[in-house]
């Protein structure tokens, strides 16, 4: 890589120009309304002209769960299914599904087929229903040989099926579930909808005995809040820490980043805009309900978040929006990055997974109501969550555990990895006013003088928001906000939702047995607030979860702080603390088994390839821009010697950087040196190893090489900067 390079890449980067996206029209070319292209690409068999009527109201019934799909209507299904997508000119259809990569997967078969040498486009029942791809080369965890290949893929009922475009062509893409031979969950799907049943059989149960005997189904809603940071793909490609782990692996910080906090919410930059613009057409095309975008904290990182929608629907939506990111953002010269941590010393990024639920009656079950203190299965609710969490706080931290949230939990823009519960003020005044018997007295609605008669009267909010926490109430539902940005939210999501389950199986016992023996339904839900909140006061915390004095309080109260991944999915080997997720048949022992065995072989590949690209880094960019720099200081002291120059300012220079080119020689090989001994230590061991030994001696070979970066001058520096890769766009 060249010197000149980089500069030509600062100087394409600065001279692009925002790109124009096709934005649907009307015959008449004026610019269509978003409700009227909205959901274009997904298959409704409500709008099927090939399918009759019943078919129809047979359909919508197996959709709420009411009767089971025939083999009849799958065959109309498929037909219509067909028929729609030749329409809109697919040639193609896939099963898409997400193994446990944490990405998607899909193999494309065309509808071409053959009746008495005639080609014609078919879409059978089967086909549509079940697919077989290979399992081998898919992470299974140990639990299979290589030579048992066999999986299958079977057709998600509730998850639309949709079309996608590229410029050559469309296809049809079937949500599916991907299993083993055995029937052994491969995916994230399967045990998510596994949650989503159990947790609406409980929570239908709870409504039922408390009041609501109509309620048949409670739906798991969630909202991906996505956040992801933009630069040029000139800069990219010039990266290859960047290019093979997501992120990059050292870097000095330019004199101004967020200090200033100007970029939050700041104006949108033109090319930016017009990327983030053609990303929602293309996701409102797909029917998915992008709401919000804005400027996060981070110089060139943003945010998109959509409306609530189911949690399976929200789980498949939200791996759709960073596929679209992805695409979208190279069609506009720039690269998403979607790893938690991609540039050290700024905000990295999460998903904050925005969780309730609502019965068929579209009642949501976690909406306080005018009057919350009087609201007593809303706090019920709230006591179930809190024991939930409490109870069930170690496997939830695993749940979230990535290599790249490693770098992100309480790096003072995250909540840190001690997992605890906020309800702000006025929750947690009714909830204590409860636990102690005592008559809550509510403020009223508060208006706020902002000393200005121009501006609208506010009302305050009940509770303010607490961006430290990692779950946290903010008004009608519960926020997971330490969910790392490229995790597949099914799998923390199953996992929240089957301790939700288990406590409000409990719960549901407990109610039963209050009113067997004489109190009445209002009476049995604040005996069951006051159990469980009493019982996990020491989840719930409202203060700053960043300070060093909230890590030791949280330790008194007995609150587990597992920093790294190969702590937190120790867990999954204690079946004491997963007997929930077994005995609510969420996943079997051997899946988790697998899931363990996954996660700790992805940790240790990422780990070694991450050291691999510094240590090939520092040995092929930083050692030899320092070398020359050297050189040509070493010439400059020689020629100024002999004109009677006493150098001292290049002397020093020399001197600071020959010292720190040898520190980061012996850094690089004691890297390589343990990364070796970790090796050999066996493969669990490895792993801490790893997180324990070679990522703090990582950490200072970077700490060097940014050292080193801020001492050569720009003309001998190889690699796009921080600056370059965060403020030229």
């Amino acid at each position: 890589m060249s010197i000149t390079t980089r500069n030509q890449a600062k100087l394409l980067a600065a001279s692009r120009t925002p790109q124009m996206c096709n934005i649907p029209t009307n015959p008449q070319g004026k610019f269509l309304p978003v409700s009227q292209y909205y959901g274009e690409n997904v298959f409704d068999f409500r709008l099927s002209k090939n399918l009759s009527q019943s078919e129809k109201n047979e359909l919508q019934e197996i959709q709420e769960h009411k009767i089971t799909l025939s083999e009849k209507l799958a065959k109309s299904y498929a037909h219509a299914v067909l028929e729609w997508a030749l329409e809109k000119g697919a040639t193609h259809f896939c099963h898409w599904f997400q193994p446990l990569t944490g990405s998607t997967a899909e193999k494309h078969d065309a509808f071409l087929s053959f009746e008495k040498n005639n080609p014609v486009e078919k879409l059978s029942a089967s086909q549509l229903m079940q697919g077989e791809p290979d399992a081998s080369s898919f992470p299974n965890g140990g639990s299979r040989s290589t030579f048992e290949a066999r999986g299958y893929t079977s057709w998600d009922l509730t998850s639309p099926i949709f079309i996608k475009e590229n410029e050559n062509g469309r296809t049809l893409f079937i949500p599916t579930a991907f299993v083993s031979y055995h029937g052994e969950a491969l995916d994230i799907k399967t045990p998510l909808l596994r949650s989503i049943t159990k947790l609406s059989e409980t929570a239908s149960e709870f409504c039922r005995i408390t009041g609501s005997s109509n309620v048949k189904r409670v739906n798991t809603t969630c909202g991906c809040e996505q956040e992801y940071f933009l630069i040029d793909k000139a800069f990219y490609h010039q990266r290859s820490d960047l290019v093979m782990t997501g992120r990059s692996l050292f870097g000095s910080l330019s004199a101004k980043n967020q200090q200033l906090e100007d970029h939050y919410f700041g104006s949108i930059p033109a090319r930016v805009l017009s990327f983030m613009q053609e990303v929602e057409i293309e996701l409102y095309r797909l029917g998915i309900p992008a709401k919000t975008r804005h400027n996060e904290v981070a110089p060139g990182q943003f945010e998109i978040a959509p409306i609530f929608e189911e949690a399976n629907i929200a789980a498949d939506h939200n791996q759709l929006v960073m596929t679209t990111i992805r695409e979208v953002a190279i069609k506009h010269d720039f690269v998403a990055i979607l790893h938690e941590k991609p540039f050290a010393g700024i905000n990295g990024s999460g998903k904050h997974v925005n969780w309730s639920m609502s019965d068929d009656e579209g009642k949501n079950l976690l909406e306080p109501g005018t009057n919350p203190h009087e609201n007593y299965r809303f706090l019920a609710l709230v006591g179930v969550v809190c024991e939930a969490l409490f109870r069930h706080a170690d496997t939830i931290r695993m749940g979230i555990a990535t290599h790249g949230n490693d770098h992100r939990l309480g790096a003072n823009e995250a909540p840190p990895s001690i997992i605890s519960v906020f309800l702000g003020e006025t929750l947690t005044n009714i909830m204590e006013s409860l636990i102690s018997n005592a008559a809550y007295k509510p403020n009223g609605k508060i208006v706020l003088d902002l000393g200005a008669n121009q501006l609208a009267q506010l009302l305050k909010d009940t509770t303010d928001r607490n961006r430290t926490s990692p779950f946290a109430f903010t008004g009608n539902k519960f926020e997971f906000r330490a969910v790392g940005s490229s995790a597949a939210v099914g799998w923390p999501v199953s996992i929240l939702n089957a301790a939700i389950d288990d406590i409000l199986g409990e719960t549901n016992t407990l109610i039963k047995e209050y009113i067997a023996s004489g109190k009445t339904i209002d009476e049995s839900l604040i005996m069951i607030a006051q159990k469980w909140y009493k019982n996990a006061r020491n989840v719930v915390f409202g203060g700053d979860g960043y300070s060093e004095e909230w890590v030791k309080e949280a330790k008194s109260r007995g609150l587990n702080n597992f920093r790294t991944m190969p702590e937190a999915i120790a867990v999954l080997k204690d079946e004491s603390k997963t007997k929930f997720l077994t005995t609510s048949n969420v996943y079997h022992q051997s899946e988790l088994k697998t899931r363990y065995n996954v996660l700790l072989e992805r940790y240790i590949t990422h780990r070694k390839i991450e050291f691999q690209v510094l240590s090939e880094m520092i040995r092929k960019n930083v050692l030899p821009s320092a070398i020359r720099y050297k050189q040509q200081l070493a010439q400059i002291i020689l020629e100024q010697k002999e004109i009677g120059f006493e150098s001292v300012v290049e002397k020093t220079y020399l001197k600071d950087l020959n010292i720190l080119t040898e520190n980061l020689y012996t850094s690089v090989n004691n890297l390589e040196s343990a990364l070796e001994a970790a090796k050999a230590a066996g493969h669990e061991k490895t792993a801490f190893k790893i997180a324990q030994e070679v990522m703090p001696l990582s950490v200072a070979a970077a700490n060097l090489c940014n050292e080193i970066e801020d001492l050569v001058p720009e003309s001998h520096w190889d690699l796009p900067t921080y600056f370059d890769m965060l403020f030229i766009r």
